[in-house]
């Protein structure tokens, strides 16, 4: 994937934008500049063109960067599909990009060569194909790596279907990440969880497959402490409320946010930052049998809030709280829960906008920016008061669910926020976890949304 000293025979990149073609072109050799009037290269974003030299083999690549738009630099989609597009080989980048901009062309070459492909007969294909690039001038070739393995591990994990990787073994991943880096490690499954984590217990009590939260404490006491809740729902039938078999297809992603959380923890550890982590992920099964928890039902929480159940396909925010009751008891400096736990959300913001709730603006704010920055976007949403009552219950302390079908993603932030009180800051974002349709880079199935832009925010908070 990478090459980290030149090779003899790299063959250069140049990157070219629009705006820039007419005047690249007139500095390019006469053969190269004919090659390039021939085929009509536009310099569209993901073009990738071969030039030959007088023998036929390749002596450069042009490739297209698009329109630039203002205050839009280079993203790792704009190289996202050239490892696919181009012959095996040794490659380097010609044109000078700052830094950032050979961070993101970096990360996106590693990006584009992603493929799911454990469950195929023969997995070769695209991925016998060593299409290497030397990694350019003012990159951490380990910190893109870094990057691209936690990626990798949480979009394996969300296209991991339901049939190979229940609570088990999502707890098994889990392990397997914390004692890589020395964490230590505790589980509490099935009916132990009646003694802290009743809602867990519950959720996940249906299934032939027990219930499971598991956690890992990692790095020094004296560091501060971050905290980490991811959802973990295996796949997610709707309970009782069962889903249309349409939506539940890709209920196998219901733990993308544990698999995120997992990809930032590791993240974190890999790059010895000076924190103390908190790790924990309630992972279940929804499902239906005769012992399924039912609508109307009044589950206990660690917290000890009685909750009414006014919906069971609404029980990722369920777990959860007994997640997030544990991780505030530490009183973390700041606590972060990674979910998909609403189509309200999507359905406000789309596929690839997570919705970011805060408990402080200001660190809202600079999670947006870092976002941004890092080509990894979030949007803010208000924890908006005025709709905390839609939560009320006639008969328990809450309602899992508002009476009504506004503000969906709203109202479950709020349902959350009840179970956060003695962490300095929270963050709650509602994700997607997946790319519904094909990109370079970015294949149909598990996405890691929100991870690089928290591990960005997390690298500037807490510097080393």
């Amino acid at each position: 994937m990478f090459n980290t000293v030149p090779k003899p025979g790299s063959v250069p990149l140049h990157i070219v934008h629009e705006d820039q073609l007419e005047s690249w072109l007139k500095v390019q050799p006469g053969p190269a500049r004919a090659w390039l009037l021939a085929s009509g290269f536009k310099a569209e974003k993901s073009r990738v063109l071969l030039i030959p030299d007088a023998q036929g083999a390749v002596s450069a690549v042009a490739c297209g960067a698009g329109k630039r738009q203002a205050g839009e630099g280079l993203t790792l989609w704009h190289s996202a599909g050239s490892p696919e597009r181009l012959p095996q080989g040794d490659y380097h980048l010609a044109t000078l990009l700052d830094p950032g901009a050979a961070e993101q062309f970096a990360l996106g070459w590693a990006y584009g060569q992603y493929r799911f492909d454990r469950f195929k007969r023969d997995p070769a294909g695209q991925g016998a194909k060593s299409v290497c690039l030397e990694v350019p001038t003012g990159v951490d070739a380990d910190e893109v790596s870094r990057i691209h393995a936690a990626c990798t591990l949480a979009r394996d994990l969300i296209n991991t279907p339901a049939s190979h990787l229940l609570p088990a073994e999502l707890a098994a991943a889990a392990a397997a990440v914390a004692e890589r880096y020395g964490a230590v490690v505790r589980q509490h499954s099935g009916e132990d969880l009646l003694m802290g984590f009743p809602a867990v217990h519950a959720v996940g009590r249906a299934s032939t497959a027990a219930p499971r939260l598991i956690e890992f404490h990692w790095g020094n006491p004296a560091h501060p402490l971050v905290a980490l809740v991811g959802k973990g729902v295996c796949f997610d039938s709707g309970g009782l409320d069962l889903k249309p078999p349409a939506s539940m297809l890709m209920m196998k992603k219901d733990m993308g946010g544990a698999a995120c959380v997992l990809a930032l923890a590791q993240l974190v550890m890999d790059a010895g930052l000076p924190v103390r982590l908190h790790v924990v992920i309630p992972a279940v099964e929804n499902a239906v049998s005769g012992n399924a928890f039912r609508p109307g039902d009044v589950l206990a929480t660690r917290k000890g809030l009685q909750v009414e159940v006014g919906n069971t396909d609404a029980e990722g925010r369920l777990v959860l709280a007994d997640g997030l009751a544990l991780a505030d008891a530490g009183k973390p400096d700041l606590l972060i829960d990674l979910a998909t736990l609403t189509g309200a959300a999507r359905i406000a913001l789309g596929p690839e906008l997570p919705a970011l709730f805060a408990s402080n603006d200001e660190v809202a704010a600079s999670l947006v920016h870092h976002g941004t920055t890092v080509n990894d976007p979030l949007w803010q949403l208000p924890l908006w008061p005025g709709y905390d009552d839609e939560l009320a219950s006639k008969i328990a302390d809450l309602n899992n669910v508002s009476s009504t079908g506004f503000s969906g993603a709203i109202i479950g932030a709020l349902f959350l926020k009840r179970f956060v009180s003695d962490a300095r800051h929270w963050v709650h974002i509602d994700l997607y976890g997946w790319n519904s349709r094909e990109r370079p880079g970015r294949p149909a199935g598990g996405e890691a949304q929100g991870v690089r832009a928290l591990y960005a925010y997390l690298k500037a908070r807490y510097p080393a």
